[in-house]
């Protein structure tokens, strides 16, 4: 949709009247925002639940005990909203009507079912993405994590010292409330349909995680569908049962679009609320924020929806722009991500090779596995990344990234690089800062620049795991050119083992067939190749090195346990 108008939206006795239906994110960054560009308006709040500002990306490390006090949660209270900024909030009242002919809505009270009207000259939708409740027999047991309420209850829950807990949905939210049940001494089993933990992951990052949960006590099951929760346990579709003392649901959220479908309002082709790039509905009054709101996606420019406290946030603060007459454009949205597994971190940004292979798209992927800092200051921890980038523009269309540290500011590398348009090969002359104890003096992301730039000039061709069958079966040649040892405690089925610093000495007995070959994480297999290419000789190196093959060998055996189909032997 295109933005239809400034929509100033003066009452005729010259006040602005703006309401805003929902607090947390959207809500308030519309309305803080809108004070601070305009002192006189008159800025009613209407929040359904009973705190208009609260800290909902903190709710599962309540039920943790890592925030002590529920007072910790809330952010602004109505009373401090009024007293700071003079807005009118009202908690426990539900807007039930939208009436967009008369520009007013009817709002009931929680607590005595009261009614009454507020007229608006703008009406801000701010009232996020409800959890799914799918119609399993019992699902009406199953405890979510919404408000602070939900997170009082299950909260209240654990302090019961229940045995057994199942959280259903290993997502984000899912792996979370996992982490801090178990913090709390209680046996936990995630439970996902998917054939691996945090779908939006490619298969060979994601399986990473399973042994940190693991290792932690938590029971994982993937490629497992709940058909039944009893009073007790958690039946699945295999006949299994699980003991269940508390059931989590966190199998993702819908935009909560009722009272937008009921006034009329366009509904985008994903289900969400369908807006301009000023945040306006089909309605010129009227606008809408955050999780109810489609999107425009970053790599693939079409509506999405992507639910995330940031966009949320820079939504509002937007519409009041927009609302006060300043230009203002919503930019698309990247899908940013991360997440805090026991002492792992995972990141995301962009699409996952997964969905690109669904466009048709040409892309190439690339994996490292650099330490976070240089190894020769205590510390360093290696990190597995992912990046996918464009074969004919060199455009970084996504990235993943699993670690203990340094996992977040290199995904804001990246995801700054993507939303400023700088190309994956450009990212080797970034200038990032480096002391040992932070960085190398070639960072990680500048390394995945020299990665990009060698394939894309063609002085380095690889090959990704998945391709190894095919190319050993046409006669190529695999050959493992780590030290001795290192092939002694575990190697790719049929490589031979030729040493880098043996490899000249060996030309000669390789023969005349094309060669893969592959080290740990692809650098010594990068030299090697180099070595065989200036040779004349027919070379590809492995994508991520043997443990990149490892990640998704693995990954390829759950999946092929679930589907009862065995993977291509390499």
């Amino acid at each position: 949709m295109e933005s239809q108008s400034q929509a100033s939206g003066a009452s005729p006795q010259g006040a602005r009247r703006v309401v805003i239906v929902g607090g947390v994110a959207g809500g308030m960054s519309t309305a803080t925002r809108l004070r601070r560009l305009d002192p006189t308006a008159e800025i009613t709040v209407l929040e359904r639940s009973g705190n208009v500002s609260f800290a909902n990306c903190g709710l599962p490390y309540f039920v943790g005990g890592l925030i002590e006090e529920e007072e910790d949660l809330i952010l602004q209270t109505p009373q401090q909203l009024f007293e700071r900024f003079r807005l009118r909030v009202e908690v426990g009242a539900e807007v039930i009507e939208i009436r967009p002919s008369e520009q007013i809505v009817v709002v009931r009270s929680a607590l005595d079912a009261r009614e009454w009207t507020v007229p608006y000259d703008s009406l801000v939708l701010s009232m996020g993405a409800a959890p799914v409740r799918p119609p399993i027999p019992g699902y009406d047991r199953v405890r979510t994590l919404r408000t602070v309420e939900d997170a009082t209850q299950l909260a209240s829950d654990t302090e019961r010292s229940p045995a057994h807990a199942v959280v259903i949905g290993a997502g984000f939210i899912g792996l979370e409330v996992a982490e801090n049940l178990i913090g709390q001494g209680v046996d936990v089993t995630l439970v996902e349909a998917a054939p691996q933990v945090l779908p939006p992951l490619d298969a060979e990052m994601a399986v990473l995680l399973v042994d940190e949960l693991e290792t932690h006590g938590v029971t994982v099951e993937v490629g497992a569908t709940v058909t039944e929760i009893t009073d007790d346990a958690v039946v699945l579709r295999d006949g299994r049962t699980l003991p269940a003392d508390i059931v989590v649901g966190a199998i993702g959220v819908r935009p909560d679009v009722r009272l937008a479908r009921d006034a009329g309002l366009d509904i985008g082709p994903m289900g969400g609320i369908a807006v301009d790039n000023a945040n306006l509905t089909s309605d010129p009054h009227i606008y809408a924020v955050g999780d109810a709101v489609e999107k425009i996606d970053a790599v693939s420019h079409a509506s999405s929806l992507i639910a995330l406290a940031n966009i949320a946030n820079r939504q509002g603060r937007r519409v009041a722009d927009h609302i006060c007459g300043l230009r203002s454009t919503i930019p698309p949205s990247l899908g940013t991500a991360i997440v805090k597994v026991f002492d792992l971190v995972v990141a995301t940004v962009g699409w996952s090779e997964r969905r690109l292979a669904e466009t048709g798209r040409r892309f190439q992927v690339v994996h490292s596995h650099p330490f976070d800092h240089a190894t020769y200051y205590p510390g360093a921890t290696r990190m597995a990344i992912k990046m996918i980038f464009d074969l004919d523009d060199l455009s970084i269309l996504g990235a993943q990234i699993v670690g203990r540290n340094g996992v977040d500011k290199r995904i804001d590398v990246l995801a700054t690089a993507m939303a400023a348009g700088i190309t994956a090969d450009a990212l080797a002359d970034l200038e990032l800062a480096y002391a040992p104890p932070f960085s190398s003096a070639k960072d990680p992301v500048n390394m995945l620049g020299y990665m990009a730039e060698n394939i894309h000039s063609g002085s380095c061709k690889v090959v990704g795991p998945a391709e190894l069958p095919g190319l050993v079966e046409s006669g190529w040649q695999l050959i493992d050119v780590r030290t001795s040892e290192e092939f002694g405690a575990g190697a790719i089925p049929g490589a031979r083992n030729v040493p880098l610093d043996e490899l000249r000495e060996n030309l000669g007995a390789l023969g005349d067939a094309p060669i893969v070959v592959y080290c740990a994480v692809g650098q010594r297999g990068h030299t090697a190749a180099a070595l065989l290419g200036e040779l004349g000789v027919t070379v590809r190196n492995l994508d991520g090195g043997y443990v990149t093959y490892q990640a998704a060998r693995r990954a390829a055996e759950l999946s092929g346990r679930l589907t009862g189909e065995a993977p291509a032997p390499a």
